[in-house]
């Protein structure tokens, strides 16, 4: 027994030393300055993922403005300077901001290659994305979710709102659940039904525990989604394997035939995966899992922040109130509980500054996205004052947290200032400087060029809809007014608006209008 763990401890000194001194990549001249780290193929992950802001500043202070990190197995070059993005963004002839985002889309989905190059698809997604959810599609999709919102706000929780008693729950499972309903009846349709079916409450509340059962397979999904992203076999995971398996099933064109109002992006979406594409009918069904995750994995945080910040400041409370006030009484919209529905447009809701501002601050303070390109070929990339050469494969990074809490720009960045985003005027504001410099990219929570989120302008309206019903319908506050901000799941770092790793409790009830 001892000769034998002798051996293997052996073999596993000699094995890391052969990577130490052959498998660490070296600095050739004129690369960015490099950390291998000390892990064979992890490199710097663990530290990295422990708390990336914190690693990335200590790298910049060491290194300057540009350097490498060896990254589970990838080459990483980090920018760091808002002043050089532009250089990552003018470089599309040597870098693909696709390669990453598909072959992540197929591993976590597990869907086949949706690269065109592949040969399983010929369908742009990204132009898809542009088509169904910007210009006259947005309009649609704004007048849906503002009528699902005030369903599952108001009728699918008749139970709970039947008298004037205050409700009790967790601010992130309330969002969770009613963001994730009324997204997916937006998206997805409903079930067809007959307003006369004299079953129509029974089968509304099937289909709604049916939404709520493809909301807990999509919370076990996504709770290992950071895995998946680094590599790691969803077969490792059991559960979150099964529930993605459900998620699909649930989606298949089958089942969504039966469905009513479905939205421009999922008949498009259906359309294209039955004409353009080899996928068989589950792996068609997993591309429209991939639809369901986008739209909800980060707007589901950015609403709790959004309404958590707003709850913790009166200032901010008051005058977005006042401001969703103004917007419903100039539209002629009267507030009551009798059935009849109000109505927003794009074009009001364009109109609101003030929430503008309040959701762009919470972002700021919670997003920790990642921008991507990986080089086609060696080159030299060339930034304000210098240039290095990258390699072939390697990846080029930002990461727009060090943007968002640099003091220099934004002063005493931890702390919410729901105004931050507005100038002397009352409008949007769009001036920050950096060493006395104007600065062209200063918020970049959905990342930056060509790759930019096309699905941002309905997250922000999606927020704006359910922040204005809740001023409109309900009253609100946190059980506990001096509850801490909670703690940012920076496990998710990289992938957009990082979660709170607790709950927070609040309670709310039906305004006597």
């Amino acid at each position: 027994m001892f000769v034998a763990s002798w051996i293997w401890g052996t073999v596993i000194i000699f094995c890391c030393g052969f990577w130490f001194l052959l498998g660490r990549r070296r600095r050739r001249q004129g690369e960015p300055p490099l950390e291998n780290g000390f892990l064979p193929y992890l490199g710097c992950a663990l530290q990295f993922g422990a708390n990336p802001l914190e690693f990335l500043r200590e790298k910049q202070k060491k290194h300057g403005h540009i350097f490498t990190c060896r990254v589970a197995g990838k080459y990483i070059h980090f920018l760091t300077d808002p002043f050089s993005y532009h250089a990552l963004i003018r470089q599309g002839k040597h870098l693909d901001w696709k390669k990453f985002h598909f072959a992540t889309s197929a591993k976590a989905f597990g869907h086949g290659s949706i690269d065109p190059a592949e040969g399983n698809t010929t369908e742009n997604f990204h132009q898809t994305f542009i088509r169904t959810l910007q210009g006259n599609a947005l309009d649609a999709l704004i007048e849906a979710m503002m009528e699902n919102l005030q369903y599952v706000m108001l009728q699918s929780r008749t139970s709970k709102l039947q008298s004037n008693a205050w409700v009790t729950e967790g601010l992130y499972t309330f969002c969770c659940q009613v963001m994730f309903e009324s997204g997916f009846l937006t998206l997805f349709g409903k079930e067809f039904n007959s307003n006369h079916d004299k079953n129509l409450p029974s089968k509304q509340e099937t289909e709604r525990a049916h939404i709520l059962n493809a909301l807990e397979n999509f919370k076990e999904f996504d709770r290992i989604f950071p895995a998946l992203v680094a590599g790691l076999p969803i077969h490792l995971f059991k559960s979150a394997h099964s529930a993605r398996e459900k998620l699909g099933e649930a989606l298949l064109h089958k089942n969504l035939l039966k469905r009513d109002n479905l939205s421009e992006l999922v008949t498009l979406r259906m359309f294209l995966n039955d004409t353009l594409s080899t996928f068989d009918d589950m792996e068609k069904a997993k591309t429209h899992v991939a639809v369901l995750w986008a739209s909800q994995a980060n707007t589901i945080p950015a609403t709790f922040w959004t309404l958590f910040y707003l709850l913790k400041s009166p200032e901010a409370m008051k005058a977005a109130t006042k401001e969703v006030q103004s917007i419903l009484e100039s539209a002629g919209q009267k507030i009551s509980l009798d059935g009849k529905h109000i109505s927003l447009n794009r074009k009001q809701l364009d109109n609101m500054p003030v929430l503008d501002s309040i959701i762009k601050e919470a972002m700021r303070l919670s997003s920790a996205s990642m921008t991507f390109r990986v080089a086609k070929e060696d080159f030299t990339l060339h930034l304000e004052n210098e240039f290095y050469n990258i390699r072939s494969d390697d990846i080029v990074a930002l990461y727009p947290q060090l943007l968002h809490f640099d003091p220099e720009i934004y002063a005493d960045p931890l702390t919410f200032k729901y105004d931050r985003f507005l100038n002397k005027n009352g409008e949007e504001k769009t001036d920050f400087y950096r060493n006395g410099r104007k600065l062209k990219y200063y918020y970049m929570p959905f990342g930056t060029g060509i790759a930019k989120c096309p699905g941002r302008l309905f997250a922000v309206h999606e927020i704006k809809q359910f922040l204005a019903l809740m001023f409109s319908y309900f009253e609100i506050e946190l059980v506990d007014n001096n509850v801490q901000c909670p703690s940012l799941d920076q496990s998710r770092a990289g992938l957009g608006i990082l979660q709170p790793v607790n709950d927070i409790d609040f309670r709310y009830r039906l305004k006597c209008v």
